[in-house]
């Protein structure tokens, strides 16, 4: 199982939410800063959102993103903000053409469903994952603000249009540093044949070992590594080494 340390950005700086909150952002430095302290400690994946893209204008934080991936070596997938196939710096075409390994289709995949699979012809189905964010067993979209049906019949059909992999979100439980709800990954996993990384309520070396025999294909760690709940390292050996 592979672990994801989060580079969420927010005005060109690195933070973290609660239950995808603005208001509640604490920062932590650069985007780069934190990307290279989490590599020095032994990451080799790194899952960077877009939040003013999630929130409002996608093009505010594009620079500093290209960096940390023009500045590092290891595996990073983006999301938020994504709307469109477009090949402009802040949309689907143009974070694939400028080297990120994996981008999230989130709400735009939900809109427009068809786009998975002429991303995933166009690059490979391996780099477009679609966001499925739930929130009391139904997807939540627009910045978690809508809910838009059932988060597995979501989950299905980005399946069988072509995506890759799923990133699901327990919208339920983001944030909150208080442990993972299992039953919703379990369900979700026995229901697709697809990798499904799992993010939400990772707090602990537990729920890492927990997440890894469902059978998720990784997981992100967010508001629980930063705060020092969980350490990267014991996250890295039950995921590597268990």
């Amino acid at each position: 199982m592979e672990i994801f340390p989060a580079i969420d950005v927010l005005r060109g700086m690195c933070v973290q939410l609660v239950q995808g909150e603005r208001s509640t952002a604490t920062v932590y430095g650069t985007p780069i800063e934190n990307a290279a302290r989490w590599i020095s400690r032994g990451a080799r994946n790194l899952h960077v959102v877009n939040l003013d893209g999630a929130f409002s204008t996608s093009s505010e934080n594009v620079q500093v993103i290209r960096e940390v991936v023009a500045e590092t070596e290891v595996f990073v997938q983006i999301g938020g903000g994504i709307r469109s196939l477009a090949t402009q710096s802040c949309d689907a075409r143009g974070w694939l053409d400028a080297g990120v390994d994996r981008i999230i289709v989130s709400t735009f995949a939900t809109k427009e469903p068809k786009a998975i699979t002429t991303l995933s012809d166009e690059f490979g189905s391996e780099r477009i994952m679609a966001g499925v964010d739930a929130r009391a067993g139904e997807i939540a979209i627009s910045g978690w603000q809508e809910t838009a049906g059932d988060y597995i019949e979501w989950a299905q059909l980005f399946e069988q249009l072509g995506a890759g992999s799923l990133l699901y979100t327990n919208v339920d439980v983001e944030g909150l540093q208080a442990g993972i709800a299992q039953e919703p990954v379990k369900a979700l996993i026995e229901a697709v044949s697809i990798p499904v990384v799992v993010a939400g309520g990772v707090s602990s070396a537990a729920d890492v070992v927990a997440l890894r025999r469902l059978g998720a294909a990784g997981c992100v760690l967010g508001s629980a590594l930063y705060s020092g709940k969980i350490h990267l390292e014991e996250a890295l050996k039950e995921a590597y080494e268990s």
